[in-house]
């Protein structure tokens, strides 16, 4: 008789189990040191490599234009998808563990590694690319604003460029000199400007035809480095999530792996 009591109460205590891990995967609360160590980082991982992929494109996406390489916006994408799987996936672990469907285990735990490449492989991108950003944007920025700016066609460009030089302050790609050489400001449509206006520290209409200091910005080393500081920042949150988030749910994995076992 106190046999079968005791299996009536493992069996309780199981099905007690199995249920506060799908709602604490819905609710991300960590007071539960068995289950929730082992699924919460992934949610909560997931949550983060996409809100930083989306935060990425979001924050000053437009520059994006201005780069010669797709490398930054793909380690972004990457982040998205993977987040996005993680999120999914969640569903998938809290359903396998509730049927007991060892099969959903399994698919569950092969996504979670595929998640782990494809976060890796976002995080090193990030690193390879940050290490060629500084040469990238010397050789194509001041030809993309000088050839492309206010050009048929390029007006992607143009709206790149005319918030760059605002949000940062700054004028032409190493200095306000630049412009000299500027398709557009050779052309009659400049109107005798010597800089675009958004050059200017108070937009007016064609304040460009004044380059004063007091008038334009005059920032030493342009907005390559105002740029360069800028994205570098943003690869190395990108390096340091995508890297660190995978090892983070790695380890997770596989103390996951370790209280299934001992549920089942």
């Amino acid at each position: 008789m106190g046999s079968l009591y005791k299996d009536e109460q493992d069996d309780w205590i199981t099905v007690c189990l199995k249920y506060l891990l799908f709602v604490f995967n819905f609710l991300f609360w960590d007071r539960s040191p068995d289950i929730l160590r082992c699924i919460f980082p992934f949610q909560m991982g997931g949550g983060v490599v996409m809100g930083v992929g989306i935060w990425t494109l979001v924050d000053k996406g437009e520059y994006l234009s201005l780069l010669a390489s797709s490398t930054f916006a793909v380690s972004a994408y990457i982040l998205i998808v993977a987040g996005g799987l993680v999120m999914v996936t969640g569903f998938l672990g809290c359903c396998a563990v509730i049927r007991e469907q060892r099969s959903c285990l399994s698919t569950y735990f092969s996504c979670l590694l595929l998640i782990f490449i494809i976060e890796l492989v976002a995080g090193v991108l990030a690193y390879v690319y940050y290490q060629a950003l500084s040469e990238e944007l010397k050789q194509h920025l001041s030809k993309t604003m000088t050839e492309n700016y206010a050009q048929p066609g390029k007006e992607s460009i143009t709206r790149s460029v005319d918030r760059l030089q605002q949000d940062f302050k700054c004028c032409g790609s190493n200095n306000s000199f630049d412009w000299v050489h500027s398709v557009y400001i050779r052309s009659s449509a400049a109107e005798k400007r010597l800089v675009p206006d958004s050059c200017c520290k108070t937009i007016t209409p064609q304040c460009g035809k004044r380059d004063h200091p007091s008038n334009i910005y005059k920032v030493e080393g342009g907005c390559i480095t105002k740029l360069e500081q800028f994205l570098a920042d943003h690869l190395l949150i990108i390096g340091a999530v995508g890297i660190g988030v995978a090892c983070l749910q790695h380890i997770s994995e596989k103390k996951y792996e370790q209280w299934i076992v001992e549920v089942f």
